[in-house]
């Protein structure tokens, strides 16, 4: 048994390895791969120590200084549950593999939401796609639609604008991205923006051919011609593993404490998959620290 695992590999969970390599327990980190959504951003421009760093860049420095430690690290693996157990709780992964601990940070973030509309999940990497970074290089010359109004969205404009002859911005909501951001963007001459509009549609066979997009306040439709659909509209959080343990909020979410304690003894977690607002890359690595701090404490006060 372990005195901690860290379910995880995102800058919640490696940040909270590090501080817990550095208190000397014994630790786990189980996880997919080692990064997280942080590995598909092409930019990050408000991370302190660096005014601009490439999203896998930053993580792999990350990743340097983690196996500076100690730290065990199983990858490739996903955590389908955890329960509780005596002397402390235990999680079993879809590689049929169970591991317990005394404590455990659970930081395994969020995934990209779905539109949800026809023609979306049978065009999936026929032309949609929820990974700029990973696929928009694909689009080269070609018209793209970008859906979504948030920083991410306007990321994901900033990179296709030097690829794409025209990129449609569609945003259900007037956009929420940073005012900076939305105002470098607007400037660009092949870029429309299509705020209050509902993307009803993904045209296409075998290949992504257009969209079809409402008018939320004329109730016009209009189709758009495009090659590329790049959906970025939020993430879900990865807390399915918790769902028969505890109560998620409304959101799906992993509600805590200013501790980073749920409501299960020595359970803890930290970064994007909790309620913790404000999701960002320089919070979830706090957080981290922070749960892992606390962890250490919980854990001393078991040999008392």
């Amino acid at each position: 048994m372990y005195e901690l695992l860290i379910v995880g590999g995102g800058p919640a969970g490696m940040t909270a390895a590090v501080y817990a390599a550095r208190k000397k327990l014994s630790t786990l980190m189980v996880a997919h791969e080692l990064g997280g959504q942080v590995n598909l951003n092409s930019r990050v421009e408000n991370y302190m120590g660096y005014q601009f760093v490439e999203g896998p860049e930053l993580m792999e420095k990350f990743e340097t200084q983690l196996r500076q430690y100690p730290i065990e690290v199983h990858l490739g693996m996903k955590v389908n549950d955890i329960r509780q157990i005596e002397g402390g709780l235990e999680a079993v992964t879809d590689s049929g593999l169970t591991y317990r601990a005394k404590a455990v940070l659970f930081a395994t973030g969020k995934q990209s939401r779905a539109l949800g509309v026809p023609g979306e999940d049978r065009l999936r990497g026929q032309g949609v796609t929820y990974c700029s970074v990973c696929d928009g290089p694909v689009f080269s010359g070609e018209k793209v639609a970008i859906i979504g109004g948030g920083n991410s969205a306007l990321a994901a404009v900033q990179d296709m604008l030097r690829l794409s002859p025209q990129v449609y911005l569609v945003s259900l909501t007037p956009l929420t991205a940073d005012a900076i951001v939305i105002e470098n963007a607007s400037k660009a001459p092949n870029l429309t923006i299509l705020t209050e509009h509902r993307t009803e549609e993904v045209l296409g066979k075998e290949q992504v051919e257009g969209i079809v997009v409402r008018d939320l306040k004329s109730g016009e439709e209009k189709r758009l011609e495009v090659k590329g659909v790049l959906v970025e509209i939020g993430l879900l959080p990865n807390s399915a593993p918790l769902a028969r343990l505890l109560k998620l909020n409304a959101q799906g979410e992993v509600p805590v404490n200013k501790y980073c304690e749920t409501s299960v003894p020595g359970l803890y977690a930290a970064g994007d998959v909790t309620d913790v607002p404000e999701k960002q890359i320089v919070v979830a690595c706090g957080e981290g620290a922070k749960a892992a701090l606390q962890a250490h404490r919980y854990l001393q006060r078991l040999k008392e």
